[in-house]
């Protein structure tokens, strides 16, 4: 069934996730989602959460690969992480699975503060990472092993099959984007 949770709202998504985890006796898992996800469908999140229960991390990512992206929406801009063989776009799809996973939400809570100085974000993960990411030579595999190092808690990955799983709204493109999709949707074909 739905379990409606209402929490005190924090200052920022971040801190309102790690409020609400951290209240919580049993850090039961916890699936999070943000509000300019448009295109997030039923399909996209019962993939996501059925990869989440048959994961041992303590945190969850969902990625998209760069490759399917941009197969479907060349067009359009995203954020990438550079990777030697492929590149992955953000979800904004997360699973805080254990007590462990705090160390995450709180990372996302304290890397909020350096949006506007991306080199201050990158410099958590030392410079060494950052060259290596620049020149494409950490797989998936290797950069997950820097980020648990940092966070201290263990994560899997989650490659979602939707490329428009990757789209959310942050700018005027992103949004006439999501429009074209929506009303895709709703036509019949």
């Amino acid at each position: 069934g739905v379990v409606r949770v209402h929490h005190t709202q924090g200052r920022s998504p971040s801190e309102s996730v790690l409020q609400y985890f951290t209240s919580q006796p049993e850090h039961e898992p916890l699936i999070v989602t943000t509000a300019d996800h448009p295109l997030l469908t039923s399909e996209m999140a019962e993939h996501f959460c059925l990869a989440v229960a048959a994961s041992a991390a303590d945190v969850v990512v969902g990625v998209v690969a760069e490759s399917l992206f941009r197969a479907r929406y060349p067009e359009s801009k995203r954020s990438l992480i550079p990777l030697r063989g492929e590149s992955f776009c953000g979800t904004n799809l997360f699973a805080l699975r254990t007590p462990r996973a705090a160390a995450a939400a709180a990372f996302w809570h304290h890397a909020g503060q350096f949006r506007k100085r991306p080199w201050r974000l990158i410099s958590t993960f030392g410079l060494t990472t950052l060259v290596l990411l620049a020149l494409r030579q950490l797989d998936l595999t290797a950069a997950i092993s820097r980020v648990e190092r940092v966070l201290g808690a263990s994560v899997d990955v989650v490659p979602m099959p939707f490329a428009e799983c990757a789209i959310d709204v942050d700018n005027l493109n992103d949004l006439e984007t999501a429009a074209r999709i929506l009303l895709q949707r709703e036509s019949p074909q």
